[in-house]
């Protein structure tokens, strides 16, 4: 059995009718490097066991996930209530404004953003990895749902932390290209040409900030050393995935 107490609650000042939570690696059955509550089927995990793990989630949750075929791009899509996610194109991030429908994205270093509005009429959640925030998910999700931006909060969930996240110039130029004030979020490495460390939570933030969503909660976690409660694909290569998942109570 999943127990509330292995899953991480966002700390935000949501509406009452909207409820997410964040699984950790905690609380299923999956073995090795895979252990213990892996959600991903293509990560090479005994499908079986990853079954088991999806059940135990869904037992907190009104509906099964719409699961998105994640691919480091910027597509979102709008769930419905017939929403299956056999019959979705390739996306990393999902809306929906249909009761008891839940959004989710699974990740392992990439960071998680879940969504809503103050109304509690709209949730959503995006998968940026560097790639997708580069592409503007985070703008696209934002843009996604019908409601103004400072309308608007996000929870910024588990990620590679700042001193963890080695990247190229290809990384840094991706950013800064568009924006400028990017550069403030890369701190070159000490004897590593061409090499920096990136702070996701604060790009995250620039490029929410930029879309006029203000209201930006969470942000202080490291996938790679929290090495007892998350999976990490830069800490292990072969690993688990985790998910973030919101929805909106009947």
């Amino acid at each position: 059995m999943l127990e509330k107490s292995q899953l991480i609650v966002p700390d935000w000042p949501a509406p009452a009718g909207v409820r997410a939570f964040f699984t950790t690696r905690v609380g299923g059955v999956s073995e090795g490097p895979f252990a213990s509550l892996n959600l991903g089927l293509h990560v090479g995990d005994d499908p079986a066991l990853v079954a088991e793990n999806r059940a135990r989630v869904r037992a907190h949750l009104p509906d099964e996930p719409v699961w998105l075929n994640q691919v480091h791009g910027s597509n979102v899509v709008n769930v419905r209530a017939d929403t299956h996610y056999r019959d979705l194109a390739p996306a990393d991030a999902a809306v929906s404004d249909v009761p008891s429908r839940v959004c989710s994205v699974m990740v392992a270093d990439c960071l998680p953003v879940l969504f809503c509005d103050t109304e509690g009429k709209w949730v959503g959640a995006a998968h940026a990895g560097w790639r997708g925030l580069a592409a503007g998910v985070l703008e696209r999700t934002t843009a996604a749902m019908p409601v103004a931006p400072s309308n608007l909060m996000a929870w910024l969930g588990p990620a590679i932390g700042p001193t963890a996240f080695e990247v190229g110039q290809d990384v840094v130029d991706a950013f800064v290209r568009h924006d400028p004030t990017a550069s403030s979020a890369f701190k070159a490495r000490v004897n590593a040409t061409g090499k920096y460390l990136a702070d996701i939570y604060t790009l995250a933030r620039q490029r929410l900030n930029a879309a006029g969503v203000n209201r930006i909660y969470g942000g202080d976690f490291c996938t790679v050393s929290d090495t007892s409660r998350f999976f990490s694909y830069r800490r292990d290569g072969k690993t688990g995935r985790m998910a973030g998942l919101i929805w909106i109570d009947r």
